[in-house]
Order: structure tokens, then C-alpha cells, then sequence
């Protein structure tokens, strides 16, 4: 089994949907630290499981932009959903950490 893990950096904004008060239902940014990882039994023709440059235009979508407006309005924009959302786009992923904050660490894993 190969494995490769890509480290992408972005800031962006975004606002929670929350039953409840909190400052995070108002409209605020992070500079979030997001690795996605992926896999393959097999290399493909370049030798590569995926090239790092298509995990990174995938991520890069969020860079410096209102992720409600990315992820569309069904989906609450936690970090945990954002994990799914991008481990849904990128081929052959696996495993998606979304830091949010030091300290706030949100991961989508397929099993």
C-alpha cells in the first residue's frame, strides 16, 4: 500500500449554524492547517499514487473565501465537514485533518 500526505495552509472565513448563543454564529476566519492523505495499492503511470498538485487545487478552492459559500447552504461548515467535503473530492483519499485553531483538530476517516 502506497501512502502520501499532502500539508495545505489556507485562511479563510466561516460562520456556524448553532441551535444555540455563540460567538461562532457570527462570520470569522482561521488560518486553518488541512492534511489529506491518500492511498493506492498501485502507483499510476507517473509513478504517483496522486500528484500533490491536484490535493492542493482541491483545498486551495477554501483559500481566502467564505466556506459556507463553497460548501453550499446544507452543509454546516464545522470542521468535520469540511473534512468529508474535501475527502469527497480528492481521488484515492483516505484520511482529512482539519485544524481549526491550536488545540481544535477535526478528522474524516473512511473506512
Amino acid at each position: 500500500m502506497y501512502t502520501v500526505t499532502k500539508r495545505v495552509e489556507i485562511s479563510s472565513a466561516h460562520s456556524l449554524r448553532l441551535p444555540y448563543e455563540s460567538k461562532c454564529r457570527n462570520l470569522h476566519g482561521h488560518n486553518w492547517i488541512i492534511d489529506v492523505t491518500c492511498q493506492s495499492e498501485t502507483l499510476n503511470e507517473d509513478g504517483m499514487v496522486l500528484d500533490f498538485v491536484k490535493i492542493k487545487e482541491i483545498v486551495g478552492k477554501l483559500d481566502h473565501a467564505n466556506i459556507n459559500e463553497i460548501l453550499g447552504n446544507g452543509i454546516n461548515p464545522t470542521a468535520e465537514n469540511i473534512a468529508k467535503w474535501i475527502c469527497d473530492r480528492v481521488p484515492l483519499c483516505v484520511k482529512v485533518s482539519v485544524q481549526e485553531s491550536e488545540g481544535n483538530t477535526a478528522i474524516y476517516e473512511r473506512i
